[in-house]
């Protein structure tokens, strides 16, 4: 995969076109959602809470907020980190974990918002782990993703030893040393170097 860091002339959001993804792509799309809840928006995650269903059914004013807030939320991270050497990074919750399921499965099996999902939970139970998360808000996060249509466990074909060798190809390494954005609390994540084996596995 190749990725350019070039900022658009400008930004086209037509609600319409979401009425003509299917309920699989629609759901992918909502995993991107929830993890700006999960990184920096506490009450935002709330506001997902209590208004998925709305979502899900496409009603108007409840997918123009949603979309203007991650839009504002994104904007305020890229406009502090444009070039990702910090702050950014943050965006990349549970894709650390997320990759390496699209790698090994083959890409297209997982979409990117399942393997997302699945590895935002991974990346809570690790920070669990750690001592720096709650269960509680771990299942939190679990409950909304279930709620959205989305897998909460990577692939059960997939051993813990599978995620390693695409995790260590991961942009984020560091002078060889893994860094993964883990969660803090709900609206507060920070990026974590070290070595994570046991606590990931």
């Amino acid at each position: 995969m190749i990725g350019a860091f070039y900022q658009p002339a400008s930004v086209v959001v037509d609600l319409d076109c979401l009425k003509t993804l299917p309920p699989r792509e629609l759901a992918s799309g909502l995993a991107e959602v929830i993890k700006y809840g999960i990184i920096l928006d506490g009450a935002f995650f709330n506001w997902l809470e209590e208004n998925l269903d709305a979502l899900l059914r496409l009603d108007g004013p409840a997918m123009a907020y949603c979309i203007r807030r991650c839009c504002e939320l994104k904007a305020e991270v890229v406009a502090a980190d444009e070039r990702e050497t910090g702050l950014r990074a943050l965006l990349n919750l549970g894709h650390t974990f997320g990759h390496a399921i699209e790698a090994e499965m083959g890409y297209g099996n997982w979409l990117h918002g399942e393997a997302v999902a699945a590895g935002m939970v991974m990346a809570a139970r690790t920070s669990e782990r750690l001592g720096q998360f709650s269960s509680a808000e771990t299942q939190r996060i679990i409950t909304l993703l279930t709620r959205a249509g989305l897998p909460v466990n990577g692939p059960r074909e997939m051993s813990a030893q599978a995620y390693l060798p695409h995790m260590l190809r991961d942009k984020k390494v560091l002078a060889g040393e893994m860094r993964l954005i883990l969660p803090l609390a709900i609206g507060k994540s920070e990026v974590r170097s070290g070595r994570f084996a046991r606590a990931c596995s």
